[in-house]
C-alpha cells in the first residue's frame, strides 16, 4: 500500500478578496495548494495573478476569508494576527527583492535582528551570524555598511538574515529582480545550495523563467488558480 504523505503546507478552497472603493475583487476563489517538505517552487503569473497575495497568505501577512491553510503542524487559518506573527519569527526567513536593510546598521547587525527575538546571549548570536556570512560568501564583511555593498552581496545579506534562526521555510519575493544576470545566478545558485544541501523548503514568486528553472518545478497562477505545472528536466 502506499503511504499518503502529509504536505509540509497545504491550501485547500482558499478565498481571498479585497475591497476597492466600495466593490469587492475576488483573487482566490477555491484555490489548492500542496508543496512537499523540502520542495522548491517557483509561482509565475501576470499581474494580479494572485501570486504577491499567495505570498502574504504563506506569511501570515493576509488572512483568508475562506479555506484552511496549514504549514507544518500549524493551522495559519485559525490564529490572529499576533499570533500569526510571532509564528512567522520563529519559522520562516524571508527574502525580499528590494533587500529591506537598515542602512544605519552593518551587515552582521542586520543579519542579528531576528535573533534578538530569541532567548540567546550575544555570544550565540555573533556565532550564529558569523556561521552564515560564511555561508553566503560573505566573511570578513561583517562591519560593512549596505551603501557600501552591491546589490548582489545586499541580497546575501538578506539571505544571511532569513536563514539566521534556521528557519525550515523560506519565502522568497522576485529575489533577483533588482539585479544583473550574473548576480542573479549567484543568488539562485545559493537559494538552490540551501534546498539541496540543507534542506529548506522554499517558494519563490518570480517573473524571469530564468529564475525558475533552479526550482524543482514551477507553477503558473492565473486569475487566481494554477492553470499549469512545469517540473525540472
Amino acid at each position: 500500500m502506499t503511504e499518503n504523505i502529509v504536505p509540509y503546507i497545504a491550501l485547500a478552497g482558499v478565498r481571498k478578496a479585497y475591497r476597492i472603493g466600495g466593490e469587492m475583487i475576488p483573487i482566490f476563489s477555491g484555490l489548492d495548494l500542496a508543496i512537499p517538505d523540502g520542495d522548491f517552487v517557483a509561482v509565475m503569473g501576470p499581474s494580479g495573478s494572485g501570486k504577491s497575495t499567495l505570498l502574504n497568505m504563506l506569511a501570515g501577512i493576509d488572512s483568508l476569508d475562506a479555506g484552511t491553510l496549514r504549514i507544518g503542524n500549524s493551522c495559519l487559518d485559525q490564529m490572529g494576527e499576533a499570533a500569526r506573527a510571532a509564528w512567522r519569527a520563529h519559522n520562516m526567513g524571508i527574502v525580499f527583492q528590494f533587500y529591506n536593510l537598515l542602512p544605519m546598521l552593518t551587515a552582521a547587525e542586520n543579519i542579528e535582528l531576528p535573533l534578538l527575538l530569541k532567548p540567546l546571549s550575544r555570544k550565540e548570536r555573533y556565532i550564529r551570524v558569523e556561521k552564515v556570512l560564511d555561508l553566503v560568501g560573505l566573511a570578513g564583511r561583517e562591519r560593512q555598511y549596505p551603501a557600501l555593498m552591491s546589490g548582489g552581496q545586499q541580497q546575501r545579506v538578506g539571505i544571511a538574515r532569513a536563514i539566521v534562526s534556521d528557519p525550515g521555510l523560506l519565502l522568497c519575493d522576485e529575489p533577483t529582480g533588482d539585479l544583473d544576470r550574473k548576480s542573479a545566478d549567484e543568488i539562485l545558485d545559493m537559494l538552490r545550495f540551501l534546498n539541496r544541501e540543507l534542506g529548506k523548503t522554499i517558494v519563490m514568486v518570480t517573473h524571469d523563467p530564468q529564475a525558475a528553472l533552479y526550482a524543482c518545478r514551477t507553477l503558473h497562477l492565473d486569475k487566481g488558480d494554477f492553470v499549469e505545472e512545469k517540473r525540472a528536466a
